[in-house]
């Protein structure tokens, strides 16, 4: 990027040898960990979430700083509604509660909100501070970031094909292009790079249709301690892989 001024993240990248010109466009995120990290310090999960969440602020403005254009990350699963009710309860108002705290430093800094998920199903209270998010911010034109919450891989390509039938469709006029254009967000591109934290090696019905041929990063840090240092690690292991999407390279 010669003859650009460049930032400190983007400086940062540069001394760990990345390519600021071939980043990844797409990065997702499974935030993985926060209750371990919790429980190793002998408090309680739900605070492992709370310090979670300052985490995530950090890691979103680092990656708007370094030139990524989506982030997506898994805030809350569909089938996340089988834990205790006290730490469901407590994870849907502080998601709430970051929610409208961060909109402020968000919108400052030029960041796109969107959700993914079936959002019915959400406290209404949830629900009106996530709509408030992406209204406030939707002529924004920096990063796109999106956040999961009540979502799942499964269920987004089930409402898809959903959508589909209703239309009256015909089977055979059913394609690849016509299930991704019923997703929650067709407008964004897959993901390049899938990160998840605390070392655990799958997908848990994440963007399973998208990240279809996503590079996966997976570190053992747990997500309360994931930093720059991570993301960096993370987008320099994308650059080191050869993408053939199923064909082959010379």
């Amino acid at each position: 990027m010669p003859g650009t001024q460049l930032n400190s993240v983007q400086t940062a990248a540069l001394s760990a040898g990345i390519d600021l010109d071939a980043l990844p466009t797409h990065v997702a995120i499974i935030m993985d960990g926060n209750g371990r990290w919790a429980k190793s310090r002998g408090l309680a999960r739900l605070l492992g979430h709370r310090e979670g969440y300052k985490t995530l602020r950090s890691v979103l403005l680092n990656a708007s700083e370094l030139g990524i254009k989506y982030l997506t990350v898994y805030a809350f699963s569909a089938e996340n509604w089988r834990r205790p009710k006290d730490e469901v309860d407590g994870l849907m108002a502080l998601i709430e509660r970051a929610a409208r705290d961060e909109l402020r430093v968000m919108h400052r800094n030029n960041v796109k909100v969107r959700v993914a998920g079936r959002m019915d199903d959400v406290p209404t209270s949830l629900r009106n501070a996530l709509e408030d998010g992406i209204q406030t911010t939707q002529h924004n034109t920096g990063i796109v970031f999106t956040l999961a919450v009540n979502y799942g891989g499964r269920a987004e390509i089930v409402d898809a094909i959903r959508d589909i039938v209703a239309t009256g469709t015909e089977p055979e006029d059913v394609t690849e292009e016509l299930v991704a254009a019923h997703l929650y967000n067709p407008d964004i591109p897959d993901p390049d790079l899938m990160i998840r934290t605390a070392g655990e090696m799958r997908w848990s019905n994440f963007l399973i249709w998208q990240a279809a041929y996503a590079e996966l990063f997976v570190t053992d840090v747990s997500w309360p301690e994931f930093g720059l240092k991570q993301l960096l690690s993370g987008v320099a292991a994308f650059q080191h892989r050869t993408r053939k999407f199923g064909g082959l390279t010379e």
